[in-house]
């Protein structure tokens, strides 16, 4: 593991793991209507794990905050504006795919303004979580839908 900075506590966003696999770093949103269900997006075919459900979300931009670049995401995917005092920081997933390793914070969202729409393609569900093992997701999201489950 490359460790950077004077105090020697940061780890190389680059690189991960005795592997040296890139780290990828997402960030991901539940969001939750009135009803208790959370949107999922499926992902195009034409993409790596396309066709899979996920969580909106997306990556972030160098110097861009993780809740900063959830807004920016959710703008771009679904049209929707969320307020940073909206996000609730609910837990992350880590993965470790063939290519590079997965780091997702997961935000919960119960308020925005507008109706999420999709702005790149993508297909939409509403789900409640007790249902989400029916749908086919990315491994890294697997263990989210337990959370989910007990925490709703």
């Amino acid at each position: 593991m490359q460790i950077t900075g004077p105090d020697q506590n940061f780890i190389n966003p680059k690189k991960f793991g005795d592997d040296s696999v890139d780290l990828l770093l997402v960030v991901a949103a539940a969001l939750v209507d009135i009803d208790g269900r959370v949107l999922l997006q499926q992902r195009p075919y034409d993409k790596q794990m396309g066709g899979l459900w996920e969580f909106p979300g997306g990556k972030l931009i160098e110097g861009e905050s993780p809740e900063s670049a959830l807004i920016r995401e959710l703008k771009e995917e679904l049209g929707i504006d969320v307020s940073t005092s909206c996000l609730a920081p609910f837990t992350f997933a880590s993965y470790k795919y063939t290519e590079f390793q997965l780091l997702m914070p997961v935000y919960l969202c119960r308020i925005w303004d507008g109706l999420p729409m999709a702005r790149e393609g993508q297909k939409l569900k509403w789900v409640l979580p007790r249902n989400m093992n029916e749908l086919s997701m990315p491994p890294a999201d697997h263990p989210l839908v337990g959370f989910l489950r007990d925490f709703l």
